[in-house]
């Protein structure tokens, strides 16, 4: 498939600016959950930015690493949403989201099992069945790991992209988060990922404790992250590539100028390349 270029998250504080600027986005990423609705404001405004750029879905909810059943009701509402607006692919988190009913409103890491990778592909499967679409997986940023575990969490989403036959979102802040509060080789993780799997890349800031890291999407994208990415695009070619930021929310145009630091790096190793 082609690349869609470079995209932002869409953010409520940026739909006047995207309507009435013409920024330089190729295209937008919604978060799924926010858009399930019957009507008002938050669908309003999705069409009328969705007659002008491509977007595609992120969920936050699906927690395809759970033991309870798939939600079917929220499935179906994924469903119609994807109907409604076309999105370009759909995409979700590695990771389990609450236990016994409850939410606990964060994406919790698994322990890297051959039963896990067998359960979660399975999962996907199922996912991808029911909604007629093959989805894209992203790995989230851990904070802690399990003794358990018999492979690398780069070993597991590779297996788990032919396992389940996805896509994957590789989320190149994550990456360098965890490896942060781990102790691995970030490269590892970039060079062990199959090239032809990796259809998105995400961009963020976070929160640098000292001894440790926390993915809060509230900072702008620091160099490190960034020399990353350039060994993404070394690895992946052009793969689209958008910034996330979920607080201390900047004007339109200062994401898009750090979102063209992101399209100088891929297109200076483009270039390099030839």
């Amino acid at each position: 498939m082609p690349s869609l270029g470079f995209g932002l998250g869409l953010r409520t504080a940026h739909y006047e600016s995207i309507l009435n600027d013409d920024p330089h986005v190729d295209w937008f990423e919604i978060i799924s959950e926010n858009y399930l609705v019957p009507g008002g404001k938050p669908l309003y405004y999705l069409h009328r930015i969705r007659e002008r750029f491509p977007l595609v879905m992120h969920g936050v909810s699906m927690s395809i690493g759970s033991c309870a059943p798939l939600n079917m009701e929220y499935l179906r509402q994924l469903r119609q949403l994807a109907a409604s607006i076309q999105p370009a692919w759909l995409s979700d988190h590695l990771c389990w989201t609450g236990v016994d009913g409850v939410n606990l409103h964060d994406l919790m890491p698994l322990p890297y099992t051959e039963e896990a990778l067998r359960h979660v592909s399975r999962r996907i499967r199922q996912v991808q069945d029911f909604l007629g679409r093959r989805m894209l997986i992203e790995n989230v940023s851990s904070y802690v790991t399990f003794a358990s575990s018999e492979m690398t969490e780069w070993e597991f989403l590779a297996h788990l992209a032919v396992e389940a036959d996805c896509d994957l979102l590789l989320d190149v802040n994550n990456i360098y988060v965890s490896s942060v509060n781990h102790g691995f080789n970030p490269l590892q993780y970039i060079g062990a990922m199959p090239q032809t799997r990796v259809r998105q890349i995400h961009l963020a800031g976070h929160q640098n404790n000292g001894d440790h890291i926390i993915d809060t999407h509230d900072h702008p994208i620091v160099d490190p992250v960034w020399d990353l990415y350039r060994a993404a695009c070394e690895r992946f070619g052009e793969v689209a590539t958008m910034i996330e930021r979920d607080d201390n929310i900047p004007p339109l145009a200062e994401l898009v100028d750090e979102l063209n630091v992101a399209r100088t790096l891929s297109d200076t190793v483009e270039a390099e390349a030839a």
